[in-house]
């Protein structure tokens, strides 16, 4: 099969397979993305670097927010200046091969915290409360568990060693 630039097919059609529609997407449109399946083998700062390299064209962005704890990993924010530049980049980029993962983009659940300084709606009373609150539950979850562990039966095992000390 020989492939020449005329037989090749409109963008539209290329994009289409590996592009999720806006009107499947689960959360409203807003100026952050949300990035996951993301390669857990990169380090913090080149992910940045190449992220922001990946979706500069889009459009300006305001900040990329990458961590790389348990429960945030190969998972990053992309917050824009504006919707229209997020919804484009979520649009081109879905399925996007990145360090030999395929990206899966949608909008975050919640305005970002660099967005809502920009429009002058960022609290940060707000946000040390529910800091404080995801402490406090986190706290709670760790004592639970502790006492499940410690009121579970012992294994014959660890009866054996104790009844010899």
């Amino acid at each position: 099969f020989f492939f020449s630039p005329s037989s090749a097919p409109s963008p539209q059609r290329c994009a289409a397979p590996m592009a999720a529609p806006a009107a499947t997407s689960a959360n409203a449109p807003k100026e952050t993305v949300y990035v996951n399946n993301l390669s857990e083998k990169v380090n913090q700062e080149e992910m940045k670097k190449s992220l922001y390299a990946v979706f500069a064209p889009f459009g300006p962005i305001i900040d990329i927010v990458h961590f790389k704890s348990n429960k945030m990993r190969g998972q990053a924010f992309v917050v824009f200046r504006d919707v229209p530049a997020a919804s484009s980049a979520v649009r081109q980029m879905q399925g996007f091969p990145f360090y030999d993962k395929p990206m899966k983009l949608d909008y975050a659940k919640a305005k970002s915290d660099a967005t809502a300084k920009l429009d002058g709606s960022y609290l940060a009373k707000v946000r040390e409360e529910r800091t404080a609150k995801r402490r406090a539950e986190r706290e709670e979850r760790k004592a639970g568990a502790k006492k499940e562990k410690a009121a579970a039966p012992k294994a014959p095992r660890e009866e054996a060693a104790d009844a010899e000390m």
